[in-house]
């Protein structure tokens, strides 16, 4: 299981969006702030630049509102849209130069899914959600999504794409472009697969497995209700599925499996932390210097 597309069925179009500034999300921390920019409670990090010490942030019944202690080192959703924004403006002014005025970035993809790192990364929770569309998106957030990527998709200026390359490539010397450290990425996607083989979460397992079992599913872990290939299509949610969803739910709520899950990710990213820190704290200083630019750039303009 890839932590980065657990649960988001994407119904994507047949075009794919030619995207030089838009800015998506799978490896932004879409909780460390909204897009107004107001912030989701979280453990900050000390003066040594060491995570504080991991806690279930917000609501308690509420995964979406949990934050992880590697999220201190990604970069936040609503400077990732900055300095997107930022660089569209500095590529849109050199494709004017170049002779391409009609030239506009493609639209940012709308949030589709999970909103944070940890809503959904668990499993799905909301048991009003599933009840109309069991594993997959929100309709309407499906459809701006879609609508988005068609958009992006389409580029009426008919500039070359060496021109917009070097536009791109020249835009980077003034705001670059958002990037995700590997060791971060790495640090996050194996605390997820590790987490997984915890005693405590095997044990949730094991007894949301039972739950599933008392009501008529034979599934052993919880991905593997979200993974059954009879819910792959896109484009279609059926009752079946919105049956096993909603079980799925009330089983996962029996056997506290998101909160076991979360505490053992939490404890093995601190650990990943702390061995890794001295880099760590470079890739913050890099994030800072990064939006930095873009805000610099964008109060020039």
């Amino acid at each position: 299981m890839n932590p980065s597309r657990t649960l988001v069925r994407i119904a994507i179009p047949v075009m794919a969006a030619a995207a030089v500034g838009a800015v998506t999300v799978g490896a932004l921390s879409a909780n460390s702030s909204s897009r107004s920019g107001s912030p989701v409670a979280g453990a900050e990090p000390r003066a040594d630049g060491a995570p504080a010490a991991p806690s279930a942030a917000g609501d308690p019944d509420d995964p979406a509102s949990w934050r992880l202690p590697i999220e201190t080192y990604l970069v936040s959703r609503a400077d990732a849209r900055l300095v997107g924004s930022t660089r569209d403006s500095v590529i849109a002014a050199c494709m004017k130069r170049a002779g391409f005025p009609k030239w506009v970035p493609a639209p940012d993809l709308p949030v589709l899914g999970g909103k944070t790192v940890t809503d959904w990364r668990y499993g799905i929770h909301d048991a009003a959600q599933v009840a109309k569309r069991g594993y997959h998106p929100d309709a309407a957030e499906q459809q701006a999504y879609d609508r988005a990527m068609m958009a992006g998709a389409v580029d009426k200026s008919g500039a070359d794409p060496a021109t917009l390359q070097g536009c791109a490539q020249s835009a980077g010397a003034t705001v670059p472009a958002v990037t995700s450290s590997d060791l971060v990425e790495r640090i996050k996607g194996d605390s997820y697969v590790q987490s997984a083989k915890d005693p405590k979460v095997t044990a949730a397992f094991a007894q949301w497995s039972a739950c599933m079992k008392g009501k008529g599913y034979a599934y052993a872990k919880p991905m593997d209700a979200n993974d059954d290939p009879r819910f792959n299509d896109p484009r279609t949610v059926t009752d079946l599925e919105i049956a096993t969803a909603t079980a799925d739910v009330a089983c996962r709520t029996r056997a506290h499996v998101e909160k076991t899950w979360f505490d053992a990710e939490a404890a093995l990213q601190t650990k990943a932390i702390k061995a890794n820190q001295a880099a760590l704290n470079g890739v913050r200083e890099a994030n800072k210097d990064m939006v930095g630019k873009a805000s610099a750039a964008a109060t020039a303009r």
